[in-house]
């Protein structure tokens, strides 16, 4: 077991002193406020050169440190989980490339250069979701890679008007005459990775992949590329009249759905990428809203504490032979303990309970939007949405953690793992306090204070307790419908988004295929060809054969009457 989870220790450590080393770096880079610009030019040929960029500031900085973290903690975790995997080299290999190309996406300000990390992420992401070679993972990693193929091409055809400017620089962006087309095609490359609708079907389809990839994926990594994106092109964005409300339409929809959704869904690890999507659309709708850097407060907090998510999910699937129905599971508190700890502490963060991570930004992101002007059914979308997010959150406690035991009595639960504990406290104490260090950050971007009534102040508060309290008696009293209906089939699809993301473009084809198979295989292609001649020649042997018969009786009858009539004659003579 030490030989096989060498690999990935080796590489779990590498990560985690790489943080350490770049923690302070950061540090200075926040308190300083400095941003260092290396541009390296590769080669000149006729006068156009060509360029490979790298831009070190807070942000960049601040992001790798915590992809890299997590990544650290993620490694850690597989040190353990995937021991007895046979390819676990592989596996290493395929996380470190993931990782790289986050980087590589942080860290280059060029839109062309940007596709090394932008389009890595892309086929890594495909090859580690058929990690596990079966039909359901190939058609989740098709669905995943063909939905991040629309943002791919939306990132090229961005490139191809930006020659207008002159060059792809990020920072350096300014308004044009074909300035829409261009926040409309980076707007759909963000949406496409950030899982926004109508492309959210591949996320929750993403989960094919082994627990400790869904952890980064989900966490800091391929679903926060779309909306880091956006923070990046954020100053040139906002120029345009259009991007500001669509984005905010569409984020309050998808964490709507999102938060309905998780409600109806039984699959563990399904609940938690649609408490990532809906959380996804928490930090769109605050840049939606105007706060980019609010945005990327609530991404570090939420990947942090997602992650944790993630690894417990992992550790109590790993402990219930593998079942990843809540309904099978229970009574894990009484037998994993630690286990149980962490998940509540990751859990309450995503709810938005008081001085946890998750509070600190989720909360500022609420008070804020009560604090702009803003459309008020929206307000009460985005209100009723965050009390689904704890009332998901507590059934997921309540049906996997607290309620009675339903899998195998003689299964013993352990946890004895050096690995997956240390990744998992690691990340708890992260989960507990980053929130606080963060806020004094990130405040110092936005100084405006915010003076709200205490009514206002009180109220995100009450939607948590509202939605806890709501979900406790329905929870109770069977308000869920145990068989299959028309409104839990449209809720717990995705509002059909997930049939209508896969079956018309299979059916189509199939559909076609058979038809063509019909009238061409097995129509002109017999008639005209083997089975055609076939009875072609068959028939015209049978009447050969009917008209040889017939003349041979013929001659037969012929040659009797010819004997018959010269024996008369020979008589009569």
């Amino acid at each position: 077991m030490f030989l096989k989870s060498l690999s990935s220790s080796i590489s779990s450590t590498f990560l985690l002193i790489y943080s350490l080393i770049l923690f302070p770096i950061t540090s200075l880079f926040v308190m300083k406020d400095l941003c260092i610009l290396i541009d390296w030019n590769i080669i000149t040929v006729s006068s156009c050169p060509m360029n490979f960029s790298i831009v070190l500031d807070p942000i960049s900085l601040s992001f790798s440190n915590v992809v890299c973290f997590i990544s650290g903690c993620v490694m850690l975790f597989s040190s353990s989980y995937m021991s007895h995997d046979p390819f676990l080299k592989r596996f290493t290999w395929l996380v470190m490339l993931f990782v790289l190309s986050m980087n590589l996406l942080v860290f280059i300000p060029s839109l062309p250069a940007l596709l090394l990390g932008w389009d890595g992420l892309g086929i890594v992401s495909f090859a580690l979701v058929i990690y596990y070679q079966n039909m359901k993972s190939l058609g989740a990693g098709m669905l995943t890679v063909l939905a991040n193929r629309i943002g791919d091409v939306m990132i090229l055809l961005s490139i191809g008007i930006l020659v207008l400017q002159g060059h792809w620089t990020i920072t350096l962006m300014s308004d044009f005459h074909l300035s829409f087309w261009v926040t409309f095609t980076i707007l759909v490359a963000a949406m496409t990775k950030s899982a926004q609708i109508p492309f959210s079907a591949w996320l929750p389809a993403a989960m094919a992949a082994p627990t400790p990839v869904s952890a980064l994926v989900h966490s800091s990594t391929l679903v926060t590329a779309g909306v880091f994106l956006l923070i990046r092109f954020f100053p040139f964005l906002k120029t345009c009249s259009f991007f500001q409300p669509t984005l905010l339409f569409i984020s309050v929809l998808t964490l709507l759905m999102a938060g309905i959704g998780a409600n109806y869904e039984n699959d563990l690890k399904k609940i938690i990428a649609l408490s990532t999507l809906s959380q996804l659309g928490v930090m769109m709708m605050s840049l939606g809203m105007g706060m980019p850097y609010l945005a990327l407060f609530h991404l570090y907090t939420h990947a942090l504490f997602k992650a944790l998510l993630f690894l417990c999910a992992g550790a109590i699937i790993h402990n219930s032979s593998n079942a990843q129905d809540i309904r099978m599971m229970g009574m894990i508190f009484s037998q994993a303990p630690l286990t149980t700890t962490c998940m509540n502490i990751a859990n309450l963060s995503l709810c938005g309970a008081p001085f946890l991570s998750g509070f600190y930004s989720k909360d500022l992101i609420l008070e804020v939007s009560l604090f702009d002007p803003t459309n008020f059914l929206m307000l009460i979308l985005i209100f009723g949405a965050t009390g689904m997010t704890a009332a998901y959150s507590l059934r997921l406690a309540f049906c996997s953690l607290w309620s009675n035991t339903k899998s195998n009595p003689h299964h013993a639960k352990q946890e004895k793992d050096f690995y997956i504990n240390s990744s998992t406290l690691a990340l708890s104490f992260a989960a507990i306090m980053a929130g606080f260090f963060l806020q004094s950050i990130f405040l110092s971007f936005n100084p405006q204070a915010l003076i709200l009534p205490a009514a206002y102040k009180s109220l995100t508060i009450l939607v948590i307790l509202s939605g806890i309290f709501l979900a406790a008696i329905f929870w109770d009293n069977d308000f869920f419908p145990k068989k299959m209906n028309k409104l839990k089939f449209f809720f717990s699809t995705m509002w059909f988004l997930a049939p209508i993301s896969a079956q018309p473009l299979t059916k189509m084809s199939m559909t076609l295929g058979t038809n063509l198979m019909k009238s061409i295989d097995q129509g002109w292609l017999e008639i005209v060809g083997g089975q055609g001649t076939f009875f072609v020649i068959k028939e015209a042997a049978a009447k050969n054969q009917l008209v040889q018969m017939k003349f041979f009786n013929f001659f037969i009858l012929a040659m009797i009457y010819s004997l018959g009539i010269l024996l008369t004659l020979n008589l009569s003579t």
